[in-house]
């Protein structure tokens, strides 16, 4: 069981510290690694400042963010975990406020800035983006690979790349929100190749013992449903997508779905998106993770152990229990790994 990676829009936003996380963040990620988490993936963090979700998203491109990012590893190993952090663009979902403020886009005078794409094609109501010019787009490979090694300079010992929920990679590979007609556009081999490029250049300094991830929407939601006539990301891409990556070192793929679109029709259930992690593990052969309204323990474990995913990762249900594995080991029959400060506590209770 692992922790999803979950923004938080709490790191510092303004001074020479933007980006870098704080103490929040040093006690959120910490308390799931004492709560037994086998990895804790950092949030989705930039690669660059107008590749953040909001200004309150952290960001890993600078000195003072790495140096920052040591505390965090450095708890989450002491505790038994592994850190893992999600390196990420948020293309043209970037410069919003924060959810519980709205999460409508940010004006410049707001704090904001304008976001970019593929296409000049916006997400929802949010402004125009930039069409990034295929300069551009060979320095955003740049910054993903520079992102990977300060990441591994900062203690982590995973990297994720961000290519879901209808951020910058993901709306390079589905159709509905990559209209280019260059090298970059047009055909799935064209729409792969920017994706493609991010991956070579994290591989090329990420070594070769540490684990790549690459997180992916399975599917817009568009196909499942004969009403749409939007054609968009598929699952039967998303295969030929697993197949490249794992030619090219990626270790695992953490399978989610949708984000490309506001509107698309879906029906959240518990369990919904592990047939889509089963199938690229089944189909293509490489690693897989499930997420998505995993939320019991005896549902975790019939996922991992029929096959359907090597992994489940567990988000929401983290934040309201911190501690979910210990529970899950004692209704599965094990013992829990509590850390020595809490484990006099734990005896107790059980002696009554």
């Amino acid at each position: 069981m692992w922790m999803s990676p979950m923004c938080m829009y709490s790191a510092a936003a303004d001074g020479e510290d933007v980006g870098a996380p704080t103490d929040f963040h040093l006690a959120h990620l910490a308390s799931r690694a004492v709560g037994g988490a086998g990895l804790v993936v950092v949030e989705a963090t930039g690669v660059r400042a107008d590749g953040r979700i909001s200004p309150w998203d952290l960001g890993l491109w600078n000195d003072r963010q790495q140096q920052a990012f040591t505390r965090v590893t450095d708890a989450i190993r002491s505790h038994g975990s592994v850190p893992a952090i999600q390196l990420a663009h948020a293309g043209r979902k970037a410069s919003v406020d924060k959810p519980w403020r709205g999460n409508q886009p940010l004006s410049e005078d707001g704090g904001g800035w304008q976001p970019v794409g593929p296409s000049a094609e916006p997400f929802a109501h949010h402004p125009v983006p930039h069409e990034l010019t295929a300069e551009e787009i060979q320095q955003l490979v740049r910054d993903f690979a520079e992102s990977a090694r300060r990441a591994l300079a900062a203690g982590f010992q995973v990297v994720e790349l961000h290519g879901a929920h209808g951020y910058l990679i993901h709306s390079f590979l589905s159709p509905v929100s990559n209209k280019r007609t260059d090298a970059y556009g047009g055909s799935l081999e064209n729409r792969l190749r920017f994706p493609l490029e991010v991956v070579d250049a994290v591989r090329a300094v990420w070594p070769d013992e540490l684990p790549l991830f690459f997180r992916t929407s399975a599917t817009d939601w568009l196909s499942e449903n004969p009403a749409d006539p939007r054609e968009g990301w598929t699952g039967e891409d998303t295969v030929r997508l697993a197949k490249e990556l794992q030619a090219r070192g990626v270790d695992l793929m953490d399978v989610s779905t949708g984000g490309l679109v506001a509107d698309a029709e879906i029906k959240p259930a518990p369990g919904y998106q592990v047939p889509f992690a089963a199938r690229v593990r089944d189909e293509a052969g490489i690693s897989a993770a499930a997420v998505g309204l995993i939320l019991e323990p005896a549902q975790a474990e019939e996922i991992v152990s029929s096959g359907r995913a090597d992994a489940v990762m567990l988000g929401r249900q983290l934040l309201r229990e911190p501690y979910w594995a210990h529970r899950a080991a004692e209704e599965l029959g094990e013992q829990p790994q509590w850390p020595d400060q809490y484990g006099y506590a734990v005896a107790r209770r059980k002696a009554g």
